[in-house]
């Protein structure tokens, strides 16, 4: 019969796998670097390409969009592929869709450009961080690992609008996007000597569900097509509820077919454990509060406090560092205390972070109004971040590990894009309310601000309770492995597929021959 193995029988260790870590990293960087990078500089971009006002959100919902709808097949194209070369193509398409938008001479070039981020994005993402769970087996240098990627995928999201506003003003908005390019060369070159080829065993690979793909992606995007339009016109209006209704309508066809087809792009069964659910909820939270925050706060800097490109840019110094903390915090107490206490105490600190803001005024101090919130909210999102990442692969095996790095991924772009639509709305329409009621343009514009924000803290002080109580009794399991050859000794075969069908379900990811 089958044999579980012991500790000192699991795959010893590849000793390239921190620089390997550190390539990967690399490209986690600038992918969350690009979600933000353009926000400051978005003023400079519509004088230049003529942007109207209805187009220029596109240039940052464009790459939210198109990596989100096409994460889920980036990551299963990975698993069947092979991560390494999946992970390859996606950086080097990233550093062509960077050149072309950072020289777009017009703004359909330059949403090109910036889609195709997005498709590149789709494909390197979830690749990527398939292969930091499988090269690393042990439990306490995983969490390390996920620590530093998560780490640096905030410090992205950060860096974006610092970066953004100090090379608009000291070069050109065109930087925003050329910086990218060789920081996605150097990876693509490098890793193939620093990692081996893996991808699913033979009896977990599926071939890609072309018909899911394109149902989940059409439905997620047309949906968001209805919240962006929501923005700009009445619920009832037809530009929101044709897409809103034909977005609903590819889903419910989507989850049908996942039952029906052979090898079905999500199977459903993934999201039957807790921990990986609650993850992915939790992600939302963070995700559409992060972009609400990034967004308003650099609407309020420069709109209302007269800040310079440069001077909003360098506002967010302090929320990098105080960001590190809270990532150094989150990966001991994973180890200590499991991913039920670890996320809910990120949430909670986050939730009084975000709160925070909604004492911000027209006649604002940075040190008084916006300093302390920045501290507090980038402490309770770098203590989130690892916890969150962890959880959401929890317990998934090296079949469908692409699969549930792309499904965290397209969480957190969609909840991006999401929260950048819906926070936004709400403060729109808060503060058209209060105008009309006879209060000053700038007044209102800030009320409408604190008003979204508040609803933002509230949502991350859900998840944090939500997180306790679902997550109750989880706590960090060291590694099993089942060796396959063992029923083959047995001579017989449906052992065999008994046995992938187990360790499918149980087996945490990362355990197993690499290809």
């Amino acid at each position: 019969m089958a044999a579980t193995l012991s500790q000192q029988d699991l795959p010893k260790a590849d000793p390239r796998r921190w620089k390997a870590l550190a390539l990967l990293a690399l490209v986690q960087f600038i992918i969350f670097l690009d979600a933000t990078i353009v926000n400051v500089a978005l003023p400079s971009i519509q004088r230049d390409l003529g942007f109207s006002e209805a187009t220029l959100t596109w240039v940052v919902n464009a790459y939210l969009i198109t990596a989100g709808g096409l994460l889920l097949l980036g990551g299963r194209i990975a698993d069947l592929v092979g991560r390494r070369k999946v992970f390859c193509l996606g950086a080097g398409l990233f550093a062509v869709a960077s050149a072309t938008a950072g020289l777009a001479q017009n703004s359909e070039v330059l949403l090109a450009g910036r889609s195709l981020q997005g498709v590149a994005e789709a494909l390197s993402a979830p690749a990527a961080m398939s292969m930091v769970a499988l090269l690393f087996t042990d439990p306490k240098e995983r969490a390390k690992a996920f620590g530093i990627w998560g780490g640096l995928a905030g410090l992205g999201s950060a860096a974006g609008v610092l970066l953004s506003g100090v090379l608009t003003d000291l070069a050109s908005w065109r930087w925003v996007f050329l910086v990218n390019i060789p920081l996605a060369v150097i990876p693509m070159l490098l890793l193939p000597k620093l990692a081996d080829e893996s991808r699913a065993p033979a009896q977990g690979r599926r071939r890609p569900d072309w018909l899911g793909a394109v149902l989940v992606t059409g439905g997620l995007i047309a949906i968001l097509n209805a919240v962006l339009n929501a923005a700009r016109n009445g619920w009832d209006s037809a530009p929101v509820l044709v897409p809103l209704l034909v977005g609903i309508a590819a889903l419910a066809l989507f989850v049908v077919v996942e039952t029906k087809v052979a090898q079905p792009l999500v199977p459903l069964g993934f999201f039957a454990n807790r921990v990986r659910a609650t993850a992915n909820v939790a992600t939302v939270f963070v995700a559409s509060s992060s972009a609400a925050v990034f967004f308003l706060i650099v609407l309020y800097t420069q709109n209302v406090l007269g800040y310079s490109p440069l001077a909003s840019g360098l506002a967010w110094l302090p929320f990098c560092v105080a960001f590190m903390p809270g990532l150094f915090l989150s990966t001991k107490l994973i180890m200590k205390v499991g991913p039920r206490s670890t996320l809910a105490a990120g949430l909670a600190v986050s939730a009084i972070g975000v709160a925070l803001f909604t004492r911000i005024s027209v006649d604002g101090s940075y040190l008084t109004d916006l300093l302390p919130a920045m501290v507090v909210t980038a402490l309770g999102f770098g203590m989130t971040n690892p916890a969150m990442q962890n959880a959401a692969l929890h317990e998934v095996s090296e079949a469908d590990a692409g699969l549930g790095s792309g499904i965290v991924t397209t969480v957190l772009q969609m909840g991006s894009a999401l929260g950048l639509t819906v926070f936004v709305s709400l403060a729109l329409s808060h503060q058209r309310g209060q105008q009309a009621a006879g209060v000053a343009e700038n007044l209102a514009v800030v009320r409408g601000y604190d008003h979204a924000f508040g609803i933002a803290a509230g949502a991350l002080a859900v998840g944090a309770i939500a997180a306790l109580v679902i997550l109750r009794g989880v706590r960090p399991t060291a590694p099993q492995q089942v060796d396959p050859a063992a029923a083959v000794d047995d001579g017989a075969e449906q052992q065999l597929d008994d046995l992938a069908d187990a360790d499918h379900r149980r087996r945490p990811v990362g355990q197993g021959a690499r290809g």
